[in-house]
């Protein structure tokens, strides 16, 4: 399994992806398991995933939340450019139930009344089913928590989450306003969103210095069993 990230991460966004890798490999000790940090905004996506994967017949899941360009364009597109019988790309992970279970206990950290308002932050995406998928994350979050769940974007897609906020205040003056933090890892990313006016801002699903949800982790697997076995259907 080749677990791909794009972008360039920090050092704390990096620590804290590689926990969730570290906890897969070490669910599942019979699987090779590597990680990939591509810069797909700075070289050839194909190329970059070939140097990065050993074996060209490489499971390849991408550690995104919501699958918009760089997962339905360019790693598609990447693998497919690739030499041998073929790697394979597995789903995004979102959106999913267990990604929901842990945006519910950062928010529970936080202290949830009654009376707060709650946002989901997302980087956002210029791929109209990504910010479906978004949306729908907000809506079965609403679900888990018993109230609405409003969504509020970083970049690339309305609203953005300052405007989500400043709405918020608006219609429910008073009310303390609460962000979920459907990241990933901290980052860019999340440092807006701590900057973004909210009262109190969750955690993203991972950090540095905890290990990665069991939940995670098996999500993660599930994508690669779920992709290894179409591969196994394809090639019968």
């Amino acid at each position: 399994m080749l677990a791909v990230t794009h972008g360039r991460p920090s050092s704390d966004n990096r620590a804290a992806v590689i926990r969730l890798v570290d906890g897969v490999a070490s669910a599942r000790p019979d699987l090779d398991v590597s990680i990939a940090f591509v810069d797909a905004a700075g070289r050839e996506l194909a190329a970059a995933l070939a140097s990065s994967a050993a074996e060209h017949r490489s499971v390849i899941v991408p550690l995104v939340l919501s699958a918009g360009f760089h997962v339905r364009t360019g790693l598609a597109q990447g693998i497919d450019r690739l030499a041998g019988d073929g790697a394979r790309l597995a789903a995004g992970l979102g959106p999913d139930a267990r990604i929901v279970d842990v945006l519910a206990g950062r928010v529970d950290a936080l202290g949830l009344r009654e009376r707060d308002s709650l946002v989901l932050a997302a980087a956002g995406s210029n791929d109209p089913r990504a910010v479906r998928e978004c949306f729908e994350t907000a809506r079965l979050l609403g679900a888990r928590l018993g109230r609405p769940v409003t969504v509020g974007f970083i970049a690339a897609a309305i609203p953005r989450l300052p405007d989500a906020i400043e709405m918020l205040r608006a219609v429910h003056p008073g009310h303390r306003i609460l962000v979920a933090s459907y990241l990933l890892a901290p980052g860019t990313f999340y440092d807006q969103v701590a900057a973004s006016g909210a009262d109190l801002v969750a955690a993203p699903l991972l950090l540095p210095g905890e290990p990665a949800a069991a939940a995670l982790v098996d999500l993660v697997l599930d994508r690669y069993d779920e992709a290894s076995a179409a591969r196994r259907r394809t090639t019968a």
